[in-house]
């Protein structure tokens, strides 16, 4: 008896500590499996990307680009806190850095070879998929607004031209005289761009780069984003890029992400690669940052394809990949905020 009692009190002491380590681990399991709180709100923008280096920009002129970025950033912030939707604060950033002359935008369009301004926006809302867009629109003061009432007050996804120009005239926008558009510094690099253009015609400017884009999550848990452009300098023939066409330059699902993409806008189309961002997330289980490194820095890299991308998803998670030297780009959530520009700034 003196044996065995000792041997059943260090079974049973056994037994005790195994079933203890059984349970922390179980406990510790159920911990990490429960998601993170959402943010209550998140919002991203760029201005676009491209060869952006510190010594082709002044002091005084890359000051007045933050000093943009920031202001917009305000704007896009104030608009999420008073409660209203993820598409208004989108609406509200990109109507103001369309009368940014910095970002080829609205008052800042970089000019067609025949020296006109023609431009393109899209928006769309993640919570029912609904979009709008509009493309090579001369007269309209504010594109990304004219998206807008292309979704919520007509049976379209896209408008263009002339079409677009009669819509826009009917919804009441503001119609400016083309002039409006003209400015000084695009329109000198219009001139020199034509006389390369016109010295040697199969060449091109790279000028592709200073579209401008928000992407944001609002307090009801929605996504929106939005995009808008002047497309690329000395383009013929009605050519349209990624900014206006869903899936390309401007994707928005509250099962995913929002995204708004900037860059050279024929590779964005034939990589689709604002919903294939979307697509990795929502059918492959990728992370908001996986699937934008794998689509941006890798796959997109590799086909030749320049630029970047900004993306929130559901829980308030941004990510701004872009494989260029640089990216106009902020953010703002309720505990950080942060404006860059060069490819070796992070926040």
């Amino acid at each position: 008896m003196r044996i065995i009692l000792p041997f059943l009190i260090a079974v049973s002491l056994l037994v005790s500590c195994t079933s203890t380590s059984d349970n922390a681990s179980d406990s510790k399991s159920t911990m990490d499996s429960v998601p993170k709180k959402p943010l209550e709100y998140g919002l991203a923008i760029h201005g676009g990307a491209g060869v952006i280096r510190r010594e082709n920009m002044t002091e005084a002129y890359e000051a007045e680009v933050r000093e943009v970025l920031a202001k917009a950033l305000e704007l896009g912030e104030n608009t999420l806190k008073a409660g209203m939707p993820a598409e208004q604060a989108v609406i509200t950033v990109i109507s103001y850095l369309e009368d940014a002359p910095q970002f080829n935008a609205g008052k800042g369009a970089v000019f067609t070879y025949e020296g006109t301004n023609e431009l393109d926006a899209s928006i769309m809302r993640g919570k029912d998929l609904s979009a709008g867009a509009v493309s090579g629109v001369t007269g309209v003061k504010h594109p990304i607004q004219l998206a807008q009432k292309v979704m919520d007050e007509s049976v379209h996804v896209m408008l263009s031209g002339d079409g677009a120009q009669t819509f826009a005239k009917e919804q009441g926008l503001e119609i400016v005289d083309p002039s409006y558009f003209h400015t000084d510094r695009r329109y000198e690099s219009w001139k020199k761009a034509r006389a390369r253009a016109d010295a040697k015609p199969q060449m091109s400017e790279n000028g592709k780069f200073g579209t401008v884009g928000c992407v944001a999550l609002d307090k009801d848990g929605h996504l929106a984003a939005g995009t808008s452009t002047g497309g690329m300098t000395l383009k013929r023939w009605g050519r349209i890029g990624d900014a206006p066409v869903i899936g390309a330059g401007t994707y928005a699902d509250d099962r995913s992400c929002a995204v708004s993409a900037t860059g050279h806008g024929e590779y964005f189309i034939r990589y689709a690669v604002a919903h294939d961002i979307a697509a990795r997330m929502l059918h492959g289980g990728k992370s908001l940052v996986d699937a934008g490194d794998d689509v941006i820095r890798e796959e997109l890299k590799k086909a030749g394809g320049d630029g970047g991308v900004i993306s929130i998803d559901k829980t308030g998670t941004i990510h701004m990949p872009f494989n260029t030297p640089g990216m106009y780009r902020g953010f703002v959530t309720p505990t950080d905020r942060g404006v860059a520009i060069f490819d070796d700034e992070t926040f």
